[in-house]
């Protein structure tokens, strides 16, 4: 409960500007929805009458998977966010939640303009963006090194195309041999 309540809080925030929201869950009031984003634990929140959330709730109608890769998505601003979430459990009050995935954004620079002003709130929003695609080339480059490191100078890992030559050897070697055995059964 020690998440839940400010991501509940925060979730609301974001239902309180949309009342087209608030109206796609405020026929499901009284479910419960859990939110597993691994590592963090799983949250549940209970879908009050007005289409918000309360934090807490029973077994839930409804799972949310977020994939690791759902922030640097969000931080992007990319619109397919649906590959980063898996949904299971109630068919109709899942087809909302998805509804409200793919078009419920948080204007982040609106919220910080408030507080810093229009010119500060938009370097910060592009510095952030630039953060996340700094750190995204980041693991890119570094997964793309550990495997050049893998299969070219420790040749721990093999290409493909070197893999499915040998494939192709070994049946070669195993039609050989398969001759040879029957030649050796006329032989004998």
């Amino acid at each position: 409960m020690i998440l839940e309540s400010p991501f509940a809080a925060a979730l609301n925030r974001l239902l309180e500007r949309e009342d087209w929201a608030r109206q796609k869950l405020a026929p499901f009031a009284g479910e419960a929805v859990e939110l597993r984003g691994p590592p963090l634990p799983a949250l549940r929140f209970t879908i009050l009458p007005g289409g918000t959330l309360e934090a807490g709730g029973g077994e839930p109608g409804l799972i949310v998977t977020l994939k690791p890769d759902i922030l640097l998505a969000v931080m992007r601003g990319e619109e397919h966010l649906l590959r980063s979430v898996d949904v299971s459990g109630n068919a109709r009050l899942a087809s909302e939640v998805m509804l409200l995935v793919r078009h419920l954004r948080w204007d982040v620079e609106e919220d910080l303009s408030r507080l810093v002003g229009d010119a500060a709130a938009h370097r910060l929003a592009q510095a952030g963006r630039d953060f996340a695609a700094w750190q995204a080339d980041a693991a890119q480059r570094l997964a793309q090194s550990f495997a050049d490191y893998a299969t070219e100078e420790k040749r721990v890992l093999v290409r493909r195309r070197e893999l499915s030559a040998l494939g192709a050897d070994v049946a070669r070697l195993r039609d050989s041999l398969e001759r040879l055995a029957k030649r050796i059964d006329r032989l004998g």
